[in-house]
């Protein structure tokens, strides 16, 4: 009997799920709400039920399936099996994630940080291509990262390895960032963050642009909105887009001098702007990158979409259990 891998990617408003076989074929993938009331008790009681679930559909037995891995979206001691701190799910800090798996839903678990499982993913199935000396860095509502050499995760001391999102790229009268810090790349690199540089411009400047209009009619703009604008040759569109390009590819030129990755991934939404963001970080990071770094690292874009967190969950359950 052929056994399948579970891959949990738990997000604070929902949690996808799949099943997936040794060799990293989603087999079925589907979505619960996040219930984070009552400090988010019900969590994974109700992971384990949607598996439940979802195994009477196939007419299957909990036999069928290896063990369950799981991205938690906060730093995680993969030693122990705990989250440090989850602050969207409501949990307490040290959260014995790990322990709480395996008792309610029978079967071996390993966890490990979210974005580190979206960067499994692309090394195993995704624009790695089998790359066994990786980064990626996730563009979302925050910027997410994960360091990946010699085939493993890089977690530090504590959990937080691979904090791209939190690398200082505006040293002085930078944007607050949620960390607490100021001018870390989340705060301008991030889908908010295009929006905030947008917002930046059109307050500053007089400049004509279409974005001022879509503001005027309906008060806010998203980072589509911006990467749309900059196709068409909008002046101040582009100067946007230029602008997170710059910040992009210094931080992730930093990055490759340190660890000298053979690739950089870049995913999240924004990253859905394909090559109009990708050209011009690519042009920033061969500016600031050691030569050496700058011939033998490549930028591609992520391929896996919102598949890379179960893809890179279901490969600790085949490589850890």
């Amino acid at each position: 009997m052929e056994k399948w891998l579970v891959g949990v990617d738990l997000g604070g408003t929902t949690t996808k799920i799949a099943f997936l076989s040794k060799y990293g074929e989603l087999l079925h993938k589907w979505e619960i709400p996040t219930d984070t009331s009552e400090n988010g008790k019900n969590i994974i009681v109700n992971i384990a039920k949607a598996i439940d679930r979802k195994l009477g559909e196939f007419d299957q037995s909990k036999d069928k399936l290896v063990g369950i891995g799981m991205g938690a979206p906060g730093p995680v001691d993969v030693t122990k099996g705990i989250i440090y701190e989850a602050v969207n799910l409501g949990w307490d800090q040290n959260t014995p994630l790990k322990d709480l798996l395996e008792v309610e839903t029978g079967l071996p678990a390993v966890i490990d940080n979210d974005a580190n499982c979206a960067a499994l993913g692309e090394m195993w199935k995704g624009a790695g291509d089998g790359a066994k000396d990786l980064v990626c860095v996730t563009l979302g509502t925050g910027v997410g990262g994960g360091v990946i050499t010699n085939g493993d995760v890089v977690h530090g001391v504590r959990g937080a390895g691979g904090e791209i999102g939190h690398i200082t790229v505006v040293p002085q009268g930078g944007f607050q960032c949620n960390c607490g810090k100021t001018g870390c790349l989340e705060t301008v690199a991030s889908a908010t963050g295009v929006v905030r540089l947008a917002n930046e411009q059109l307050d500053s400047t007089s400049t004509e642009s279409v974005l001022r209009d879509t503001r005027n009619q309906k008060r806010e703009i998203s980072a589509k909105d911006v990467f749309d604008a900059a196709r068409n040759n909008d002046e101040l569109a582009k100067g946007v887009v230029d602008q997170l390009a710059f910040y992009l590819g210094l931080a992730l030129a930093n990055a490759g001098n340190v660890l000298n990755p053979e690739k950089i991934v870049i995913g999240g939404g924004v990253s859905r702007a394909g090559d109009i963001l990708l050209n011009g970080v690519n042009d920033y990071f061969k500016q600031f990158a050691f030569p050496t770094v700058r011939t033998s690292t490549h930028l591609n874009i992520a391929t896996l979409g919102n598949d890379a967190g179960v893809i890179g969950a279901a490969w600790l359950v085949k490589n850890k259990i």
